[in-house]
């Protein structure tokens, strides 16, 4: 069974002093502390000479649009090397580039050695969402102004869909197993990609054991992890090809790249709306999808439907939106907008552990996550009270739909 141990070979980290990110303070960009930690025996001992790692550089922010990332180098050497009456002094030296740019004094810092020989420089706002995930992937349950390290071993954590959503914003993807399903791809739907609502339908149709009615939860991650896998195979396929055909210019490399990027993104987000909208169906809940509201807004889904939310005089507390987003990240505010007669809204997601501080705001904003029930455990246990899986939610709209009978 695939687990991170694959990819690390260990991690450390801590939260940054001054004098690890104030370039006016700062050692020349340099950080100490990881000898004590243990994390000399994953970097070596560079002896008299200056050990250089290939590096990847991630600033991980709220907003996806203010993340940032960069590759390159980092160096670990004896910064008392050239003093034969002192004891050696082991240091990380990291390059200036757009990510170390944004380092500021408090920041969550890790460090990680990849399998590759490798080093990976993570750093995020402390209290983050980012901060959270971190946490959760590599089981860190303390951090401190001084370095932390531990070792990945095998049985740390199994690849689950939280753990691949993380480590891909590490800029790791892992690679699905054929399985042979690729040539059963192709059969079907040739070297292209079809519409998304078909490459659902056949995910579902792949899986023999659903159950959407006693446990729609653990269904829902069956069908959107089984479509996401069959997508990386065959996009893996399709863009391969396209690789060996070569590019004309970097423009052309540079359009072709985004348009991947752009496909991945729109896919996962109706995939997840296709699978929703497949187990209200199967649990006989009124709703309608994609509906407009007030201004050309359009919830995700809307219950029971637009004809009762523009009726006046059908009660608006029987009225409920529900948005839908693969992962929040700053975005989850647009939901607020896109049904005025609806008060307490709704947003469902994959996202594993957001931060307490993006939870509150959505509190306070009377909003409801709501969260497949095991990713539940990516969550602290103050949230975990708060959040509602997707059979909460069915069951809250069974409720409303037996009361609206009997009106």
């Amino acid at each position: 069974m695939e687990n991170i141990n694959q990819y690390f070979e260990g991690v450390a980290w801590k939260y940054l002093s001054v004098v690890d990110a104030d370039p006016l303070r700062s050692n020349q960009h340099e950080l100490g502390g990881l000898v004590k930690a243990g994390f000399k025996k994953y970097l070596g001992d560079p002896g008299g000479d200056t050990l250089t790692f290939a590096t990847s550089y991630i600033f991980l922010a709220e907003d996806e649009d203010d993340c940032v990332a960069a590759t390159g180098n980092s160096s670990w050497y004896d910064a008392r090397r050239n003093q034969t009456n002192r004891g050696p002094e082991l240091r990380l030296y990291y390059e200036a580039n757009p990510v170390t740019e944004q380092l500021s004094a408090g920041m969550f810092f890790l460090v990680a050695k990849l399998r590759n020989d490798e080093l990976l420089l993570v750093f995020t706002h402390r209290d983050s969402s980012a901060e959270q995930q971190l946490r959760w992937l590599f089981g860190i349950k303390y951090s401190g102004d001084e370095f932390n390290s531990l070792e990945l071993d095998k049985a740390h954590e199994r690849l689950s869909w939280a753990s691949i959503w993380i480590l891909e914003q590490l800029g790791i993807e892992p690679q699905p197993a054929d399985d042979d399903w690729l040539e059963h791809l192709i059969s079907r739907f040739g070297e292209r990609f079809p519409p998304t609502r078909q490459f659902s339908d056949f995910a579902r149709e792949s899986l023999s054991d659903l159950d959407t009615i006693v446990n729609p939860d653990e269904a829902l991650l069956q069908m959107t992890e089984t479509e996401e896998r069959f997508f990386r195979l065959l996009e893996r396929h399709i863009v391969q090809k396209r690789i060996d055909k070569g590019f004309i210019d970097v423009d052309d490399f540079v359009s072709y790249s985004l348009s991947v990027h752009n496909t991945r993104k729109s896919r996962a987000g109706h995939s997840l709306e296709n699978h929703l909208e497949f187990i209200f169906r199967a649990n006989g809940l009124k709703f309608q999808r994609g509906a407009y509201t007030e201004a050309r807004a359009k919830p995700d889904f809307l219950f029971p439907g637009s004809q009762e939310y523009r009726n006046q005089n059908f009660p608006k507390e029987m009225l409920t939106m529900l948005g839908v987003k693969t992962s929040c990240k700053d975005r989850w505010r647009q939901v607020l907008r896109e049904a005025n007669r609806i008060s307490d809204k709704h947003l469902a997601t994959l996202e594993p552990a957001i931060s307490e501080n993006q939870t509150n705001e959505m509190i306070g904003c009377r909003l409801q996550l709501v969260v497949p029930l095991s990713l539940h455990e990516t969550y602290s246990e103050r949230q975990r009270d708060w959040l509602w899986s997707i059979g909460q939610f069915i069951e809250f709209r069974k409720q409303a739909d037996l009361i609206e009978k009997h009106v």
